[in-house]
């Protein structure tokens, strides 16, 4: 904790996105403070309830691309937390939604690309915990008092007031505080928002069949139902379905969920057990009309937030993160002000085109799947099926869509000595 006042950069928000930016910013010779409300929380995702009235428990996970995995290790916190993730090497689509002419099932595999993974899926409460000591050894600032409640912006640098009343200044604010973003409203940049007549439930379990590092997508008439790789013989889940639907499978036993999911799966996993608790959370879309603005840099969910599907979440917003500091060290190299309009208007240009390109895409598969849509049904069926023809075409898409575009932000980019040392991310 600090009772400083004034920093280069100050972050809202400690998810993993705040986090993985404080750390960032902090071991590129910035100095950095993370203001986030005690404790510290994964995200601000629309959580609707915990299981039963136990306590909130973490039970998301997220598949992180090669290049997100790649940041991590540069980041100092990928050998701390390899050992809790699983290797994904491979992800089926299927097409579960009873439809008269049934798409083929598909199979993204990493060697199709000459890798042994697609990445990793990696539990959220570990990286938390990790980024939060990461940023301990690289000298992040945590204020005392986190909370922000409000930020004023002008031509000269930002405040942000907390908590308890204290001022604390800096050239550039980072906002990493949500879909509800403060710092975001205070910077007067609008949303576009989506809404979905479903909700998700996250948990993981063990099952007596192997997954073999593939994960499969179940794509139900009322969206997917998706198991992701853990270590061992369990894997993560997470459902979407009707708001009703999953307040029931989150209400009813264990051992009845256990039989329904079995059930859903189809046998994929065998004998299913030791469920985790389960965790329901809204669904909504949002992208921010700039990525930056007055003083404002976003990222995460502040920016961009829509339903998980093909895992883009987390994978945009520490790509927003690598191009952000790759901008940031730039203006500092050249005794530039990091805050410069200049300097958030060359973010906007490099982020939002790709945002929005996969914000569109996930809203139009998820709708694709949506009763009574039957064009874009029909439209889906159409593309699996060109899919499993053409396998040029799969490992077009697995490329596009596991790596940003090129050039990749230096965060992104293995260190020479791990390339000379064989100890780079890679699985």
């Amino acid at each position: 904790m600090s009772d400083r006042a004034g920093f280069d950069c100050i972050v809202v928000g400690g998810g993993p996105t705040g986090l993985a930016a404080a750390v960032a910013l902090a071991t590129s010779g910035l100095d950095t403070a993370v203001a986030a409300d005690p404790p510290i929380e994964t995200s601000d995702a629309g959580e609707l309830s915990s299981t039963a009235g136990a306590p909130p428990v973490e039970t998301r996970t997220a598949a992180l691309f090669p290049p997100s995995i790649t940041l991590l290790d540069n980041l100092g916190v990928w050998a701390e937390i390899r050992s809790s993730c699983a290797p994904v090497t491979g992800i089926r689509l299927v097409d579960d939604t009873g439809n008269l002419l049934r798409a083929p099932e598909v199979v993204f595999r990493a060697s199709d690309i000459e890798r042994a993974d697609l990445g990793y899926n990696v539990p959220n409460a570990a990286l938390v915990t990790s980024l939060g000591k990461a940023a301990v050894r690289a000298g992040v600032t945590v204020l005392r008092e986190g909370r922000v409640l409000a930020a004023s912006l002008d031509a000269e640098g930002a405040t942000v007031t907390l908590a308890g009343g204290r001022r604390c200044e800096a050239k550039l604010l980072i906002a990493a505080d949500g879909r509800g973003s403060l710092t975001r409203d205070a910077a007067g940049i609008g949303v576009r928002r989506t809404t979905y007549d479903q909700n998700a439930l996250a948990c993981s379990f063990s099952h007596s069949r192997p997954h073999g590092g593939v994960s499969t997508e179940l794509h139900g008439a009322s969206g997917p139902c998706t198991t992701v790789p853990l270590p061992g013989s369990a894997s993560s889940l997470v459902w979407m379905h009707r708001p009703d639907e999953v307040r029931l499978l989150q209400e009813m036993p264990a051992s009845r969920f256990l039989e329904r999911l079995g059930e859903r799966l189809g046998g994929l996993l065998g004998s299913l057990s030791e469920l985790s608790a389960r965790r329901a959370f809204e669904l909504k879309g949002l992208v921010a009309e700039s990525m930056g603005r007055t003083r404002v840099a976003l990222v995460g969910e502040a920016a961009h937030a829509f339903p998980p599907i093909g895992a883009q979440g987390l994978n945009l917003g520490l790509a927003d993160i690598a191009v952000l500091v790759d901008l940031v060290v730039a203006a500092r190299k050249s005794a530039g002000d990091i805050g410069d309009p200049a300097v958030l208007a060359a973010y906007d240009a490099a982020r939002k085109g790709e945002v929005q390109r996969r914000a569109g895409a996930v809203d139009l598969l998820n709708r694709s799947l949506q009763p009574g849509i039957w064009p874009l049904g029909l439209a889906r069926g159409a593309g699996l099926h060109v899919l499993a023809a053409m396998p040029s075409l799969r490992r077009r898409l697995m490329l596009e869509g596991l790596y940003p575009p090129r050039p990749l932000p230096s965060l992104m980019t293995e260190r020479a000595t791990q390339r000379k040392s064989g100890a780079g991310a890679r699985g």
